[in-house]
């Protein structure tokens, strides 16, 4: 069995802690829990690492955020991965910050990521994980709170939120989508 776990983000170090990048981060956390190493290779920066089984391919698109469809659906035809064992990790301002959602399918909710992936793949018929990221903003203040950087505060519990998020990842390649919902879902 083959995953293919997309986590959003920009790439460059004056996005590298921003709260867009939450996708990128998690991926780095969980390629170094299992020893992967990322490799620059076409459209995103890639590593696999075997687990339980499985083969799970991690990519952070190297495509910047709006073109985020262009790597994943590149990934998921080169490695002939189902869209039903692909899994795109992604910021939320919906959720509050650490709150994490797994999703099975579902609406864009104006994220310019996800937007991309439906138009390049061909609908929202595929699992996501949203890593709540909260909304404290004035209006019209969006994006740059998006690619800002964490709160001192919010940068204590990360390391916490990013290990359940990891531990969501291989849940979902392991027990599915449903259960690993019912497991862990805030």
């Amino acid at each position: 069995m083959k995953y293919l776990i997309a986590g959003l983000g920009n790439i460059g170090p004056e996005y590298e802690l921003t709260r867009h990048n939450i996708g990128f981060l998690v991926l780095d956390r969980l390629a170094e829990a299992q020893g992967a190493k990322f490799e620059h290779t076409k459209l995103a920066n890639k590593c696999e690492f075997k687990y339980k089984g499985r083969t799970i391919h991690l990519i952070k698109p190297t495509t910047y955020m709006n073109l985020s469809g262009k790597a994943v659906n590149f990934w998921m035809q080169d490695l002939k991965v189902t869209k039903e064992n692909i899994l795109v990790i992604t910021d939320d301002i919906a959720l509050p910050h650490g709150n994490l959602r797994m999703r099975a399918k579902g609406s864009n909710a104006g994220h310019n990521g996800l937007k991309n992936i439906d138009e390049q793949t061909g609908g929202n018929n595929y699992a996501r994980l949203k890593f709540g990221i909260g909304n404290d903003f004035h209006k019209g203040q969006q994006v740059d709170y998006v690619l800002s950087q964490f709160s001192k505060e919010q940068l204590e519990n990360l390391p916490f939120d990013m290990d359940k998020a990891c531990d969501m990842v291989l849940s979902f390649c392991t027990i599915g989508i449903s259960r690993t919902m019912n497991q862990f879902n805030d």
